[in-house]
């Protein structure tokens, strides 16, 4: 099992240089490295067992196993409130003396793993834009003032390099910023989606699925039944058609097990509660940035906060400076430098930019 999942340590490597934030790190590392292990797990049979075992006498047990899990399994959804043991013999599973009984169809599972695979894809893509839409400025500007202990002649050249970039570009980085925030913006999107596609997947059953789960324990006992064993089933039937010796068609009806729902229960109901804090999270998030656009006020606060060895009144004077690209470009490297060589920096880009404002009057 280690060596199944030992290379996916490579999402969870050290960055020096951030280009984001934890939020949207839980949704493009977190998210897509928890969707490809259980891709993984449920796939690697030889650690779940196998997928489905048919009980049927008469027939090569392995032709109905074959049959079953490509075709399609089924329970009869009044069964459930039935009593095991005594009306039915599994939950869901009851006799079909006239086959008039509604079935309920299960035939999502072969399709599971893959499902999350896509899942896995579509978690990433947010990432792998803003990779490309960032192209490495930040780790370029940044030149190594992210460990404080260095030459001083060293560090004075660094600085004086990253202030020129800084006022020879400004005003040049809205597009940097609203494409970040676009990212971010898509993750939400992303999350919503998957959402609704997994509801759809489950035939409309997922939205309700961790509600019920939690709900389950307050229902009386004589009306109970397990939600996570409605959704997936470990005991379901499945009807094989053959010709007999006179060419008559034969009916075999098996009971199949499907060990793998057992799996499936646990990845789906974690996706679930994930999911719902995951959406809600990214929604505060996209809240948040909005704040930070339309109410400028708040920007030299959260300079401030971002670098408590930075003065406020300095935070201020820079902010008010800056349009909302370079102010974003200010706070992402008070992430990425030293606190005191950023102290150092931001003093002598508000000298700079204050005497050139003098200047000009």
């Amino acid at each position: 099992m280690i060596k199944l999942l030992g290379g996916l340590s490579v999402y969870f490597k050290y960055q020096p240089i951030r280009t984001d934030n934890a939020v949207f790190r839980l949704h493009n590392v977190f998210t897509t490295v928890l969707l490809l292990t259980c891709s993984m797990i449920i796939t690697a049979t030889q650690y779940v067992g196998n997928p489905i075992q048919c009980i049927v006498s008469g027939l090569p047990v392995n032709v109905v196993n074959t049959f079953c899990w490509i075709t399609s399994t089924f329970t009869m959804p009044d069964a459930f409130a039935r009593e095991v043991g005594k009306e039915v013999a599994h939950p869901g599973v009851g006799n079909e003396y006239d086959g008039s009984q509604e079935k309920k169809y299960y035939t999502y599972y072969q399709w599971v793993c893959f499902v999350l695979f896509f899942q896995a894809i579509m978690c990433y893509t947010p990432k792998f834009l803003w990779d490309a839409f960032e192209g490495g400025l930040l780790k370029t500007i940044v030149m190594g003032l992210n460990i404080g202990v260095c030459h001083q002649d060293e560090k004075e050249k660094k600085k004086d390099v990253l202030i020129e970039y800084l006022i020879r570009h400004k005003r040049t980085h809205k597009l940097y910023a609203f494409r970040y925030w676009g990212c971010e913006l898509l993750c939400l999107v992303n999350i919503v989606l998957q959402l609704w596609m997994m509801d759809a997947f489950f035939n409309g059953e997922f939205f309700s699925y961790g509600t019920r789960v939690l709900g389950y324990s307050e229902v009386p006992q004589e009306e109970r039944y397990d939600p996570m064993i409605y959704i997936f089933p470990r005991i379901t039937k499945c009807t094989f058609h053959k010709f007999g010796a006179s060419g008559s068609i034969q009916t075999h009806d098996s009971l199949c097990i499907l060990p793998l729902n057992i799996v499936n229960e646990k990845t789906y109901i974690f996706l679930w509660f994930w999911y719902i804090i995951l959406a809600v999270v990214l929604a505060l998030l996209v809240i948040y940035r909005l704040v930070i656009i339309f109410v400028p006020s708040v920007r030299p606060r959260l300079l401030h906060a971002r670098s408590r060895t930075l003065a406020m009144e300095t935070a201020v004077l820079v902010s008010h400076r800056s349009d909302i690209g370079d102010w974003w470009l200010l706070y992402m490297l008070a992430r990425n430098i030293d606190p005191l060589i950023y102290r150092e920096l931001i003093c002598e880009l508000a000298k700079r930019t204050g005497e050139k404002e003098g200047a000009r009057a």
